[in-house]
């Protein structure tokens, strides 16, 4: 593969960034949360957050133009344009969508279950690793 563009590599490295300190809350707010509903949103929250960041590190690294959403399944939908497979392989990353920014707001709460904060956690590592790897082989 021919070296990345200085500042594709720039922006590209910043939103990886972004996406591992989400993933780092989250990793650190967890082992709090057996007694609080809120905090395993707020869990949910960062996780969210983290795998919509590391979408958006594939759609900068593809080139292809994005939306300011949150929603993991429009995000994906577009991956899938420049890689299925690799869309496919992060479809499961769909079950974070309900803990977007709205979870943030009165009324609007996912419920999150003990044990789930556990899943979501999973689900960003899972995306990260993904991501990653498409980085690295490419």
């Amino acid at each position: 593969m021919k070296p990345l563009d200085p500042d594709l590599e720039s922006l590209l490295r910043e939103w990886v960034e972004k996406a591992e300190a989400d993933l780092e809350a989250a990793d650190r707010l967890a082992p709090s949360v057996a007694t609080s509903a809120r905090l395993r949103e707020i869990v949910g929250f960062h996780c969210q957050q983290s795998v919509e960041k590391y979408l958006k590190v594939l759609l900068t690294f593809y080139q292809i133009e994005f939306p300011k959403t949150h929603e993991i399944e429009r995000l994906l939908a577009l991956v899938g344009n420049a890689n299925a497979a690799v869309a496919d392989a992060l479809g499961c990353t769909k079950w974070l969508g309900p803990f977007a920014v709205d979870i943030r707001y009165p009324g609007d709460a996912a419920e999150m279950v003990a044990g789930d904060e556990v899943r979501a956690i999973e689900l960003a590592r899972f995306a990260k690793g993904v991501v990653l790897r498409v980085l690295d082989e490419e």
